[in-house]
């Protein structure tokens, strides 16, 4: 046990404190690559146990202002910085929805961006999701997926994305090159 926890803090501290790479911001620019964005901040009052419904925004955890503010940050951040975006795929929760919308536009709504309807336990469950992050985007773009924390974790493991925070995946290797945390955006040089 404690080796796996010495293991997950390693991991932790090489992703918590890193800047981006200062050549992030060039390589996206060049396209390649698959932008895995966790949801922007939500209200952790309120949850999905009564959801009946993708459309019915009522049952389900939600944007807060500042996660509608962070999103359309991150949108004029990365038009700032010339990164080219392809396809945007979101799960069809409102947050994610949303998310993407204000920061990319009009998000595809999948439910293979948060895993199969399988058992949590079957490690085929994330499949689709695989899939997706493996697929290259258009030449000289980048696509995004705009979903949660839990499926990022379930493929990558520790640490968890930070609400808004983005993974950088390569789609020929399926590894993450990068994480850019909302507030380092407006650091980053075009």
């Amino acid at each position: 046990m404690r080796f796996m926890v010495s293991i997950a803090l390693a991991a932790f501290m090489a992703f918590a404190g890193a800047a981006p790479d200062a050549s992030l911001v060039q390589k996206l620019r060049q396209g390649g690559y698959v932008l895995y964005l966790r949801h922007a901040s939500t209200d952790f009052s309120q949850d999905d146990s009564r959801m009946t419904s993708y459309a019915d925004c009522s049952t389900q955890r939600n944007l807060t202002d500042k996660g509608r503010a962070e999103a359309r940050g991150l949108g004029t951040e990365v038009k700032r910085l010339g990164i080219p975006i392809g396809t945007v795929y979101a799960s069809p929760f409102c947050r994610t929805m949303e998310t993407a919308r204000l920061a990319f536009g009009e998000p595809k709504p999948t439910n293979e961006v948060r895993g199969g309807p399988s058992r949590p336990d079957d490690p085929a469950r994330y499949d689709p999701l695989r899939k997706l992050l493996a697929t290259p985007p258009a030449p000289g773009r980048n696509n995004v997926i705009s979903s949660h924390g839990n499926p990022f974790f379930a493929l990558f493991g520790p640490p968890y994305l930070a609400e808004g925070e983005i993974a950088v995946v390569e789609p020929a290797t399926r590894k993450v090159v990068d994480r850019i945390r909302l507030e380092e955006w407006a650091g980053l040089k075009p």
